[in-house]
């Protein structure tokens, strides 16, 4: 049985980050994330995902964090794109299968705080809200926000092909009752990952429109 890696980790060998990270904290983001068919190899650790992330880091250098988005990886699923949540208390890989995606297929992505220190996770499928994830993870009324593509392969042989994924209509929320602004350099300035090793992002309007995969 293959192990899974940890999702959102620091750059190493075989992981690519490409994307948008705020600098200032916001109460929530949302985009819309069109599903693509990547090459992902069976019964390894690859995995390719498209995602939304709120984060907080801590004293000791630590992040805790949830993220939510739609994953194919390399140790389960057949191939197929699924929607996911991951969070720093549960290290837990939760997939939701009830909501089957194809290639082609739009999803969007809410993350926001709840109440009692909760954050939560929706998505808008077939006309309506679906809450994937409620955790308490201690990120506070407000936090950093992320979208990325995120591309792990677990050996040097080359990169493998991913179709451009892309994110779009993304936004930040300025409040806890909001208003949602888009998410461009000037409401939400942000560090990025260009891409390295035969991985491109391409801003069609930073960073709101883009998308990444293989150059």
């Amino acid at each position: 049985m293959v192990t899974p890696p940890l999702p959102a980790q620091d750059r190493m060998s075989g992981y690519h980050h490409l994307g948008a990270t705020t600098i200032g904290e916001f109460h929530g983001a949302s985009a819309r994330l069109t599903v693509v068919d990547p090459e992902v190899r069976p019964g390894t650790h690859d995995f390719v995902a498209a995602r939304l992330l709120a984060k907080r880091e801590t004293a000791d250098g630590g992040v805790e964090w949830l993220e939510a988005g739609w994953a194919e990886t390399g140790w389960g699923g057949d191939g197929r794109q699924r929607l996911y949540t991951y969070d720093s208390v549960s290290t837990t890989w939760r997939f939701h299968d009830a909501i089957r995606l194809r290639p082609g297929d739009e999803v969007w992505i809410d993350l926001r705080p709840g109440a009692d220190g909760m954050w939560q996770a929706w998505a808008w499928w077939d006309g309506d809200w679906h809450l994937l994830a409620e955790k308490h993870v201690p990120i506070g009324a407000a936090g950093r926000m992320e979208q990325y593509v995120e591309i792990y392969h677990d050996d040097s042989d080359g990169p493998m092909h991913v179709p451009h994924a892309e994110i779009d209509y993304a936004r930040v929320r300025l409040g806890p009752d909001g208003p949602d602004v888009p998410w461009t350099p000037e409401t939400a300035p942000s560090t990025t990952g260009e891409g390295d090793e035969g991985y491109c992002v391409e801003w069609q309007s930073r960073f709101t429109f883009w998308s990444a995969g293989t150059c």
